[in-house]
Protein backbone atom coordinates (compact mmCIF):
# COMPACT_ATOMS: atom_id res chain seq x y z
CA UNK A 1 0.00 0.00 0.00
CA UNK A 2 2.98 2.31 -0.39
CA UNK A 3 1.48 3.82 -3.51
CA UNK A 4 -1.14 5.57 -1.35
CA UNK A 5 1.37 7.57 0.60
CA UNK A 6 2.07 10.24 -2.05
CA UNK A 7 -1.67 10.71 -2.53
CA UNK A 8 -2.26 11.09 1.19
CA UNK A 9 0.55 13.60 1.53
CA UNK A 10 -0.75 15.57 -1.46
CA UNK A 11 -4.26 15.59 -0.02
CA UNK A 12 -2.93 16.66 3.35
CA UNK A 13 -1.03 19.51 1.74
CA UNK A 14 -4.12 20.57 -0.21
CA UNK A 15 -6.19 20.48 2.98
CA UNK A 16 -3.68 22.67 4.79
CA UNK A 17 -3.65 25.13 1.90
CA UNK A 18 -7.44 25.38 1.84
CA UNK A 19 -7.55 25.75 5.63
CA UNK A 20 -4.99 28.55 5.46
CA UNK A 21 -6.93 30.30 2.70
CA UNK A 22 -10.18 30.13 4.67
CA UNK A 23 -8.48 31.37 7.81
CA UNK A 24 -6.98 34.30 5.92
CA UNK A 25 -10.38 35.13 4.42
CA UNK A 26 -12.01 35.10 7.86
CA UNK A 27 -9.21 37.15 9.37
CA UNK A 28 -9.47 39.78 6.64
CA UNK A 29 -13.19 40.35 6.03
CA UNK A 30 -12.60 43.77 4.50
CA UNK A 31 -10.48 42.21 1.78
CA UNK A 32 -12.81 39.24 1.24
CA UNK A 33 -15.97 41.33 0.82
CA UNK A 34 -15.14 43.14 -2.41
CA UNK A 35 -17.34 44.12 -5.32
CA UNK A 36 -17.16 45.85 -8.69
CA UNK A 37 -17.19 49.17 -6.84
CA UNK A 38 -13.80 48.24 -5.36
CA UNK A 39 -12.23 47.63 -8.76
CA UNK A 40 -8.82 49.20 -9.04
CA UNK A 41 -8.26 49.22 -12.79
CA UNK A 42 -4.51 49.51 -13.40
CA UNK A 43 -2.99 51.92 -15.87
CA UNK A 44 -2.62 50.25 -19.26
CA UNK A 45 1.05 51.19 -19.63
CA UNK A 46 2.41 47.79 -20.65
CA UNK A 47 4.83 47.37 -23.56
CA UNK A 48 4.94 44.62 -26.17
CA UNK A 49 6.78 43.70 -29.34
CA UNK A 50 4.57 43.17 -32.39
CA UNK A 51 6.25 42.10 -35.63
CA UNK A 52 9.52 43.51 -34.36
CA UNK A 53 8.07 46.90 -33.39
CA UNK A 54 7.40 48.14 -29.87
CA UNK A 55 3.76 48.90 -29.08
CA UNK A 56 1.98 49.79 -25.86
CA UNK A 57 -1.04 48.01 -24.44
CA UNK A 58 -3.04 51.24 -24.71
CA UNK A 59 -2.28 51.41 -28.43
CA UNK A 60 -3.31 47.77 -28.88
CA UNK A 61 -6.69 48.48 -27.32
CA UNK A 62 -7.12 51.59 -29.48
CA UNK A 63 -6.46 49.39 -32.51
CA UNK A 64 -9.15 47.13 -31.09
CA UNK A 65 -11.64 49.98 -31.32
CA UNK A 66 -10.81 50.27 -35.03
CA UNK A 67 -11.26 46.51 -35.47
CA UNK A 68 -14.66 46.72 -33.77
CA UNK A 69 -15.70 49.57 -36.08
CA UNK A 70 -14.64 47.50 -39.10
CA UNK A 71 -16.54 44.51 -37.69
CA UNK A 72 -19.68 46.62 -37.40
CA UNK A 73 -19.17 47.71 -41.01
CA UNK A 74 -18.89 44.04 -42.00
CA UNK A 75 -22.13 43.23 -40.17
CA UNK A 76 -23.94 46.11 -41.85
CA UNK A 77 -22.54 45.03 -45.25
CA UNK A 78 -23.98 41.55 -44.71
CA UNK A 79 -27.27 43.19 -43.72
CA UNK A 80 -27.40 45.23 -46.95
CA UNK A 81 -26.38 42.21 -49.01
CA UNK A 82 -29.26 40.12 -47.67
CA UNK A 83 -31.66 43.05 -47.99
CA UNK A 84 -30.75 43.48 -51.68
CA UNK A 85 -31.57 39.85 -52.53
CA UNK A 86 -34.71 39.26 -54.61
CA UNK A 87 -37.99 38.01 -53.19
CA UNK A 88 -41.55 37.67 -54.47
CA UNK A 89 -43.85 40.58 -53.76
CA UNK A 90 -46.27 38.46 -51.73
CA UNK A 91 -43.36 37.14 -49.62
CA UNK A 92 -42.16 40.68 -49.02
CA UNK A 93 -45.64 41.73 -47.93
CA UNK A 94 -45.89 38.88 -45.42
CA UNK A 95 -42.37 39.55 -44.18
CA UNK A 96 -43.16 43.23 -43.74
CA UNK A 97 -46.38 42.48 -41.84
CA UNK A 98 -44.42 40.21 -39.49
CA UNK A 99 -41.78 42.91 -38.97
CA UNK A 100 -44.38 45.61 -38.30
CA UNK A 101 -46.00 43.35 -35.71
CA UNK A 102 -42.58 42.66 -34.19
CA UNK A 103 -41.92 46.40 -34.15
CA UNK A 104 -45.14 46.97 -32.21
CA UNK A 105 -44.00 44.29 -29.76
CA UNK A 106 -40.55 45.91 -29.40
CA UNK A 107 -42.03 49.36 -28.85
CA UNK A 108 -44.20 47.94 -26.07
CA UNK A 109 -41.14 46.24 -24.62
CA UNK A 110 -39.30 49.56 -24.75
CA UNK A 111 -42.02 51.17 -22.62
CA UNK A 112 -41.81 48.28 -20.18
CA UNK A 113 -38.01 48.67 -19.94
CA UNK A 114 -38.38 52.37 -19.17
CA UNK A 115 -40.72 51.55 -16.28
CA UNK A 116 -38.38 48.82 -15.04
CA UNK A 117 -35.42 51.18 -15.24
CA UNK A 118 -37.27 53.65 -13.03
CA UNK A 119 -37.71 50.97 -10.38
CA UNK A 120 -34.15 49.68 -10.75
CA UNK A 121 -32.84 53.25 -10.72
CA UNK A 122 -34.66 53.92 -7.46
CA UNK A 123 -33.08 50.76 -6.00
CA UNK A 124 -29.64 51.88 -7.22
CA UNK A 125 -30.05 55.30 -5.64
CA UNK A 126 -31.26 53.81 -2.36
CA UNK A 127 -28.61 51.11 -2.10
CA UNK A 128 -25.51 52.90 -3.40
CA UNK A 129 -26.45 56.41 -2.32
CA UNK A 130 -28.20 55.84 0.99
CA UNK A 131 -26.72 52.56 2.28
CA UNK A 132 -23.25 52.59 0.69
CA UNK A 133 -22.85 56.41 0.99
CA UNK A 134 -21.41 56.82 -2.49
CA UNK A 135 -21.06 60.28 -3.96
CA UNK A 136 -23.79 61.69 -6.16
CA UNK A 137 -21.44 61.62 -9.16
CA UNK A 138 -20.78 57.87 -8.79
CA UNK A 139 -24.46 57.04 -8.33
CA UNK A 140 -25.29 59.03 -11.46
CA UNK A 141 -22.48 57.22 -13.29
CA UNK A 142 -23.99 53.84 -12.38
CA UNK A 143 -27.40 55.04 -13.55
CA UNK A 144 -26.00 56.38 -16.83
CA UNK A 145 -24.17 53.17 -17.71
CA UNK A 146 -27.21 51.08 -16.76
CA UNK A 147 -29.18 53.03 -19.36
CA UNK A 148 -26.36 52.46 -21.88
CA UNK A 149 -26.49 48.71 -21.14
CA UNK A 150 -30.26 48.61 -21.68
CA UNK A 151 -29.99 50.57 -24.93
CA UNK A 152 -27.26 48.25 -26.22
CA UNK A 153 -29.30 45.14 -25.49
CA UNK A 154 -32.43 46.70 -26.97
CA UNK A 155 -30.64 47.95 -30.11
CA UNK A 156 -29.04 44.63 -31.04
CA UNK A 157 -32.39 42.88 -30.45
CA UNK A 158 -34.07 45.30 -32.87
CA UNK A 159 -31.32 44.79 -35.43
CA UNK A 160 -31.67 41.03 -35.09
CA UNK A 161 -35.40 41.04 -35.74
CA UNK A 162 -35.01 43.28 -38.78
CA UNK A 163 -32.25 41.09 -40.17
CA UNK A 164 -34.21 37.88 -39.63
CA UNK A 165 -37.39 39.14 -41.26
CA UNK A 166 -35.34 40.12 -44.32
CA UNK A 167 -33.59 36.74 -44.39
CA UNK A 168 -36.83 34.75 -44.00
CA UNK A 169 -38.44 36.05 -47.19
CA UNK A 170 -35.19 35.87 -49.19
CA UNK A 171 -34.58 32.28 -48.11
CA UNK A 172 -38.17 31.29 -48.94
CA UNK A 173 -37.84 32.80 -52.43
CA UNK A 174 -34.44 31.18 -53.00
CA UNK A 175 -35.93 27.78 -52.16
CA UNK A 176 -38.18 28.01 -55.24
CA UNK A 177 -35.13 27.56 -57.48
CA UNK A 178 -34.50 24.10 -56.08
CA UNK A 179 -30.85 24.82 -55.31
CA UNK A 180 -29.68 24.03 -51.78
CA UNK A 181 -26.63 26.31 -51.57
CA UNK A 182 -28.56 29.60 -51.06
CA UNK A 183 -30.62 27.93 -48.33
CA UNK A 184 -27.39 27.41 -46.43
CA UNK A 185 -25.75 30.74 -47.26
CA UNK A 186 -28.56 33.24 -46.58
CA UNK A 187 -29.31 32.18 -42.97
CA UNK A 188 -25.58 31.95 -42.26
CA UNK A 189 -25.07 35.47 -43.59
CA UNK A 190 -27.90 36.73 -41.41
CA UNK A 191 -26.54 35.00 -38.32
CA UNK A 192 -23.01 36.22 -39.00
CA UNK A 193 -24.25 39.78 -39.44
CA UNK A 194 -26.09 39.74 -36.11
CA UNK A 195 -23.30 37.98 -34.23
CA UNK A 196 -20.45 40.19 -35.41
CA UNK A 197 -22.37 43.42 -34.86
CA UNK A 198 -23.49 42.27 -31.41
CA UNK A 199 -19.92 41.49 -30.30
CA UNK A 200 -18.49 44.69 -31.79
CA UNK A 201 -21.07 46.92 -30.09
CA UNK A 202 -20.38 45.19 -26.78
CA UNK A 203 -16.60 45.50 -27.09
CA UNK A 204 -16.74 49.16 -28.08
CA UNK A 205 -18.70 49.96 -24.92
CA UNK A 206 -16.37 47.98 -22.66
CA UNK A 207 -13.22 49.37 -24.29
CA UNK A 208 -14.63 52.87 -23.89
CA UNK A 209 -14.93 52.29 -20.13
CA UNK A 210 -11.46 50.77 -19.90
CA UNK A 211 -9.71 53.44 -21.97
CA UNK A 212 -11.59 56.69 -21.43
CA UNK A 213 -13.32 56.48 -18.04
CA UNK A 214 -11.14 57.55 -15.05
CA UNK A 215 -9.76 54.53 -13.21
CA UNK A 216 -11.50 55.40 -9.95
CA UNK A 217 -14.87 55.42 -11.77
CA UNK A 218 -14.37 52.32 -13.95
CA UNK A 219 -15.79 49.93 -11.35
CA UNK A 220 -19.04 51.88 -11.03
CA UNK A 221 -19.27 52.09 -14.84
CA UNK A 222 -18.81 48.35 -15.34
CA UNK A 223 -21.32 47.64 -12.57
CA UNK A 224 -23.97 49.92 -14.06
CA UNK A 225 -23.37 48.51 -17.53
CA UNK A 226 -23.81 44.92 -16.28
CA UNK A 227 -27.01 45.86 -14.43
CA UNK A 228 -28.49 47.53 -17.50
CA UNK A 229 -27.75 44.82 -20.03
CA UNK A 230 -28.94 42.12 -17.61
CA UNK A 231 -32.22 43.98 -17.09
CA UNK A 232 -32.75 44.44 -20.83
CA UNK A 233 -31.92 40.84 -21.67
CA UNK A 234 -34.07 39.35 -18.91
CA UNK A 235 -37.12 41.40 -19.89
CA UNK A 236 -36.77 40.73 -23.62
CA UNK A 237 -36.00 37.05 -23.09
CA UNK A 238 -38.80 36.27 -20.65
CA UNK A 239 -41.42 38.38 -22.41
CA UNK A 240 -40.36 37.00 -25.78
CA UNK A 241 -40.84 33.44 -24.56
CA UNK A 242 -44.26 34.26 -23.11
CA UNK A 243 -45.32 35.98 -26.33
CA UNK A 244 -44.18 32.98 -28.36
CA UNK A 245 -46.25 30.54 -26.33
CA UNK A 246 -49.36 32.74 -26.30
CA UNK A 247 -49.21 33.30 -30.08
CA UNK A 248 -48.62 29.59 -30.70
CA UNK A 249 -51.59 28.63 -28.53
CA UNK A 250 -53.77 31.20 -30.29
CA UNK A 251 -52.85 29.81 -33.69
CA UNK A 252 -53.56 26.27 -32.48
CA UNK A 253 -56.98 27.33 -31.17
CA UNK A 254 -57.84 28.83 -34.55
CA UNK A 255 -56.82 25.52 -36.09
CA UNK A 256 -59.25 23.69 -33.84
CA UNK A 257 -62.13 26.15 -34.25
CA UNK A 258 -61.92 26.68 -38.03
CA UNK A 259 -60.57 23.23 -38.97
CA UNK A 260 -57.63 24.69 -40.88
CA UNK A 261 -53.93 24.03 -40.54
CA UNK A 262 -51.78 26.04 -38.19
CA UNK A 263 -49.74 27.62 -41.01
CA UNK A 264 -52.63 28.04 -43.45
CA UNK A 265 -52.82 31.66 -44.70
CA UNK A 266 -56.53 31.66 -43.87
CA UNK A 267 -55.72 31.10 -40.19
CA UNK A 268 -55.98 34.53 -38.52
CA UNK A 269 -53.36 33.42 -35.97
CA UNK A 270 -50.62 32.78 -38.56
CA UNK A 271 -49.04 36.25 -38.40
CA UNK A 272 -49.22 36.29 -34.61
CA UNK A 273 -47.60 32.85 -34.55
CA UNK A 274 -44.82 33.95 -36.91
CA UNK A 275 -44.31 37.12 -34.88
CA UNK A 276 -44.17 35.09 -31.70
CA UNK A 277 -41.58 32.75 -33.20
CA UNK A 278 -39.43 35.71 -34.23
CA UNK A 279 -39.86 37.38 -30.84
CA UNK A 280 -38.98 34.24 -28.93
CA UNK A 281 -36.22 32.95 -31.23
CA UNK A 282 -34.64 36.24 -32.31
CA UNK A 283 -35.28 39.13 -29.94
CA UNK A 284 -34.70 37.17 -26.75
CA UNK A 285 -31.58 35.22 -27.80
CA UNK A 286 -29.97 38.29 -29.38
CA UNK A 287 -30.42 40.40 -26.24
CA UNK A 288 -29.38 37.43 -24.12
CA UNK A 289 -26.21 36.93 -26.16
CA UNK A 290 -25.34 40.60 -25.71
CA UNK A 291 -25.84 40.33 -21.95
CA UNK A 292 -23.93 37.05 -21.59
CA UNK A 293 -20.89 38.32 -23.49
CA UNK A 294 -20.83 41.54 -21.46
CA UNK A 295 -21.41 40.04 -18.03
CA UNK A 296 -18.69 37.42 -18.51
CA UNK A 297 -16.32 40.22 -19.52
CA UNK A 298 -17.17 42.24 -16.41
CA UNK A 299 -16.68 39.10 -14.28
CA UNK A 300 -13.22 38.52 -15.77
CA UNK A 301 -12.24 42.14 -15.25
CA UNK A 302 -13.48 41.98 -11.66
CA UNK A 303 -11.47 38.83 -10.98
CA UNK A 304 -8.30 40.31 -12.44
CA UNK A 305 -8.68 43.62 -10.62
CA UNK A 306 -9.48 42.04 -7.24
CA UNK A 307 -7.58 38.74 -7.15
CA UNK A 308 -4.48 39.00 -9.37
CA UNK A 309 -1.08 40.25 -8.23
CA UNK A 310 -0.59 43.94 -9.13
CA UNK A 311 2.34 43.27 -11.46
CA UNK A 312 0.19 41.10 -13.74
CA UNK A 313 -3.15 42.95 -13.77
CA UNK A 314 -2.48 45.20 -16.75
CA UNK A 315 -0.98 42.37 -18.81
CA UNK A 316 -3.98 40.11 -18.21
CA UNK A 317 -6.47 42.87 -19.02
CA UNK A 318 -4.73 43.63 -22.30
CA UNK A 319 -4.47 39.92 -23.10
CA UNK A 320 -8.19 39.26 -22.51
CA UNK A 321 -9.31 42.15 -24.69
CA UNK A 322 -6.79 41.38 -27.44
CA UNK A 323 -8.08 37.80 -27.54
CA UNK A 324 -11.66 39.08 -27.85
CA UNK A 325 -10.62 41.43 -30.62
CA UNK A 326 -8.77 38.66 -32.48
CA UNK A 327 -11.92 36.52 -32.27
CA UNK A 328 -13.68 39.08 -34.45
CA UNK A 329 -10.90 38.92 -37.03
CA UNK A 330 -10.71 35.12 -37.08
CA UNK A 331 -14.50 34.80 -37.32
CA UNK A 332 -14.75 37.15 -40.31
CA UNK A 333 -11.78 35.58 -42.09
CA UNK A 334 -13.00 32.04 -41.44
CA UNK A 335 -16.53 32.93 -42.58
CA UNK A 336 -15.24 34.43 -45.84
CA UNK A 337 -12.83 31.58 -46.58
CA UNK A 338 -15.38 28.91 -45.68
CA UNK A 339 -17.99 30.55 -47.90
CA UNK A 340 -15.64 30.54 -50.87
CA UNK A 341 -14.73 26.88 -50.27
CA UNK A 342 -18.38 25.85 -49.92
CA UNK A 343 -19.35 27.59 -53.14
CA UNK A 344 -16.50 25.99 -55.06
CA UNK A 345 -17.39 22.51 -53.75
CA UNK A 346 -21.18 22.67 -53.98
CA UNK A 347 -21.97 25.06 -56.83
CA UNK A 348 -24.61 23.54 -59.09
CA UNK A 349 -25.20 20.42 -56.99
CA UNK A 350 -28.70 19.19 -56.24
CA UNK A 351 -27.75 18.04 -52.75
CA UNK A 352 -25.16 19.21 -50.26
CA UNK A 353 -24.12 18.08 -46.82
CA UNK A 354 -25.18 20.99 -44.62
CA UNK A 355 -23.14 19.68 -41.71
CA UNK A 356 -19.84 19.77 -43.58
CA UNK A 357 -19.54 23.54 -44.25
CA UNK A 358 -20.77 24.40 -40.76
CA UNK A 359 -18.28 21.99 -39.20
CA UNK A 360 -15.44 23.35 -41.31
CA UNK A 361 -16.39 26.89 -40.28
CA UNK A 362 -16.01 25.94 -36.61
CA UNK A 363 -12.63 24.33 -37.22
CA UNK A 364 -11.41 27.25 -39.31
CA UNK A 365 -12.35 29.75 -36.62
CA UNK A 366 -10.53 27.56 -34.10
CA UNK A 367 -7.36 27.48 -36.20
CA UNK A 368 -7.87 24.13 -37.94
CA UNK A 369 -8.29 23.56 -41.67
CA UNK A 370 -10.40 20.51 -42.50
CA UNK A 371 -9.89 18.50 -45.65
CA UNK A 372 -12.16 15.76 -46.92
CA UNK A 373 -11.02 12.46 -48.38
CA UNK A 374 -13.63 12.72 -51.09
CA UNK A 375 -15.42 15.75 -52.43
CA UNK A 376 -19.05 16.47 -53.12
CA UNK A 377 -18.99 15.30 -56.71
CA UNK A 378 -22.12 13.86 -58.26
CA UNK A 379 -25.56 14.22 -56.81
CA UNK A 380 -24.92 12.55 -53.45
CA UNK A 381 -23.12 14.42 -50.68
CA UNK A 382 -20.45 12.79 -48.52
CA UNK A 383 -21.76 11.40 -45.28
CA UNK A 384 -20.60 12.88 -42.01
CA UNK A 385 -18.88 9.57 -41.22
CA UNK A 386 -16.92 9.68 -44.48
CA UNK A 387 -15.66 13.21 -43.81
CA UNK A 388 -12.21 13.39 -42.28
CA UNK A 389 -10.21 16.36 -41.10
CA UNK A 390 -6.62 16.90 -40.20
CA UNK A 391 -4.73 19.99 -38.99
CA UNK A 392 -2.39 21.72 -41.38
Amino acid sequence: MNFLRPRRSALAGLGLALTGTMAAALALPGRALASELDLNIPAIDTQYTLFGAAISGHALLLIGLVVCALGMAFGLAMFNQVKAMPAHRSMLEVSNIIYETCKTYLLQQGRLLMVLELFIGACIVYYFGWLEHLSVAKVLLILMWSVVGILGSYAVAWFGIRMNTYANSRTAFASLRGKPLPLYEIPLQAGMSIGVLLICVELIMMLAILLFVPKESAGASFLGFAIGESLGASALRIAGGIFTKIADIGSDLMKVVFKIKEDDPRNPGVIADCTGDNAGDSVGPTADGFETYGVTGVALISFIALAVFPDHKAHLLVWIFVMRILMIVTSVVAFSANGAMSRSRNQGLDKIDFEAPLTSLVWMTSGWWPSWDRGCGGSSPPSSRAARWRPR
